[in-house]
């Protein structure tokens, strides 16, 4: 299942106006059979493609909710990025975001 999914998805990422969400995983395995662990080939997958200027955590909320709570889905995303640099994460968990969703100060009237 890993493979067709990694070749779909690596076409993709050979487009530089792409970027990749880290969300969905909890819903998508198997419901009530899943571990950590099991969603890590699928985030090193976006990781090794994207890389970490490309790729922004997300969540499915509440969609997540059947399958885990949200701190538990930020925890997860958390540790399935512990390999990267401080730097990277704040990319992933934040400045991604914010460059892609183009975010920033409120502007004023």
């Amino acid at each position: 299942m890993l493979t067709p999914w990694a070749a779909d998805l690596r076409r993709f990422a050979d487009l530089p106006n792409t970027v990749c969400k880290l969300s969905g995983m909890v819903t998508e395995a198997a419901p009530g059979a899943w571990r950590t662990e099991d969603l890590k080939p699928y985030a090193d997958t976006v990781l090794e493609a994207f890389g970490p200027r490309r790729l922004l955590f997300g969540s499915d909320w509440p969609v997540c909710t059947l399958e885990a709570g949200y701190r538990e889905v930020v925890r997860i995303a958390d540790h399935l990025t512990e390999g990267l640099s401080p730097t990277e994460r704040q990319s992933v968990f934040h400045f991604n975001a914010t460059r892609v969703y183009r975010l920033g100060p409120p502007r004023s009237a």
